[in-house]
C-alpha cells in the first residue's frame, strides 16, 4: 500500500476546509441528494462526499457504507485531491498502491474507485465526490463528464456555505467563520500547549468618514484596511471582520511581544497605503492583545472579550 502524499499547500488547504464549518456536522439533504443521484446514475453500491481532514477522511454524505470516516493514510480520496481530474482505479487488486489496502482486503472490499476532486471557492482541494463498487468497472467519456457535473453541484453548495462565513465587502471571515476557525486553534493550543494570541482592532473616527465623504467612501476605507491586514500579516494568521469597523486577528505559535511588533509594522504599512491611495483622511486604529489562558478563556468569545477590553483601554490612553 502507498499512502497519499501531502499537498504542498496543506496548511492553507486545512484552513479553508475548517473555515467552511462543515466538518462533523449532521447529514444534509442538499448533499445527500447528489450522492443518491450518483449512486443511481452509475449503478454503484457506494457514493460519498468525502472531506480530507488532517488525519482522516470524513463523509459529509455517505450512501452505502455504515461508517462516517476512515483514516487518511488508507484513503483513496487523499490521492484524489492531489490532482485536478477524476482519480480512477478500474481494479484495485491490480494497482500496487491499493492491492493490500485494508479497504480493499476488508470491508467495504473496494474494487473500483472514481473520485472527482472538490474545490472550495478559493480553489483549494478539500475532498471528493466519489463512487465505489465491489467489482471492477470501466468508465467512458460520458461517465467522466457526468461525475464532474455532479461534483460541480457539490462545489456550488460549498460556495453557499462560504457565503455564510465570509464578509462580502472585505472577503475576510465574518464573526461566524472566525469562530469556527478559531475554535480549532484553541483546541490545538490546549492539546499541545502552544502560544495563542488574539488582537482586536477598532478603527478610529470611522463615523466621520461616512458622514463627510459618504458610505461608499466608508466601504472603501474598510476594504483598504482589510487588504492591508492580509498583506501585512502572515498566511498562518486568521484575519476577520467581526462587524462594522471591528476586526480581529488570531496568531498561532506567537506571543504578545511578537504581535506588538507585527502590529507596529502593520501601522506603518497602512499609513503608507493611505498616502499611496491619496485619501483625504487618515485610517488609524486602536487595538488590544489578549494571550490565550485556558484558566480564563473557555471559548473564543471569552478571548475576544479580553482583547476588546484591552482595546478600549488603549483607545482611552491615546485620546488623552
Amino acid at each position: 500500500m502507498i499512502k497519499p502524499e501531502m499537498p504542498a499547500n496543506e496548511p492553507q488547504r486545512l484552513e479553508t476546509l475548517r473555515g467552511l464549518g462543515i466538518l462533523d456536522t449532521p447529514a444534509e439533504e442538499r448533499f445527500d441528494r447528489i450522492t443518491r443521484m450518483a449512486k443511481r446514475l452509475f449503478n454503484v453500491p457506494i457514493a460519498l462526499v468525502s472531506l480530507v481532514d488532517e488525519n482522516r477522511q470524513w463523509f459529509k454524505s455517505c450512501m452505502g457504507v455504515p461508517v462516517c470516516e476512515t483514516g487518511r493514510d488508507i484513503s483513496f480520496c487523499g490521492h484524489a485531491i492531489l490532482g485536478d481530474i477524476t482519480f480512477y482505479i478500474e481494479d484495485t487488486t491490480q494497482d500496487e498502491r491499493f492491492a493490500d489496502n485494508p479497504l480493499v482486503t476488508g470491508a467495504p472490499f473496494i474494487r473500483f474507485y472514481a473520485g472527482y476532486p472538490l474545490s472550495a471557492p478559493n480553489g483549494e482541494k478539500i475532498g471528493t465526490l466519489c463512487i465505489i463498487d465491489t467489482v471492477p468497472r470501466t468508465l467512458g467519456e460520458e461517465d467522466f463528464l457526468a461525475l464532474k457535473d455532479l461534483a460541480v453541484m457539490v462545489e456550488q453548495e460549498f460556495s453557499a456555505l462560504q457565503m455564510a462565513t465570509m464578509d462580502e465587502l472585505t472577503n475576510l471571515s465574518n464573526r461566524r467563520g472566525f469562530k469556527l476557525l478559531a475554535e480549532h486553534s484553541i483546541n490545538l493550543a490546549k492539546r499541545h500547549n502552544v502560544a495563542l494570541c488574539l488582537s482586536f482592532f477598532d478603527l478610529n473616527d470611522f463615523k466621520p468618514i461616512n458622514d463627510v465623504y459618504g458610505h461608499l467612501e466608508g466601504d472603501r476605507a474598510l476594504t483598504i484596511f482589510s487588504q492591508q491586514l492580509r498583506e501585512s500579516f502572515r498566511e498562518s494568521d486568521v484575519c476577520a471582520r467581526l462587524g462594522g469597523d471591528e476586526f480581529a486577528i488570531l496568531f498561532i505559535h506567537t506571543n504578545s511581544i511578537i504581535v506588538e511588533n507585527l502590529i507596529e509594522r502593520f501601522a506603518q504599512d497602512l499609513k503608507a497605503r493611505v498616502m499611496q491611495e491619496g485619501l483625504p483622511y487618515e485610517i488609524s486604529f486602536s487595538y488590544g492583545i489578549a494571550e490565550y489562558d485556558g484558566s480564563h478563556h473557555d471559548s473564543i468569545e471569552a478571548l475576544i472579550h479580553s482583547a476588546d477590553g484591552k482595546m478600549y483601554l488603549h483607545k482611552e490612553q491615546t485620546q488623552i
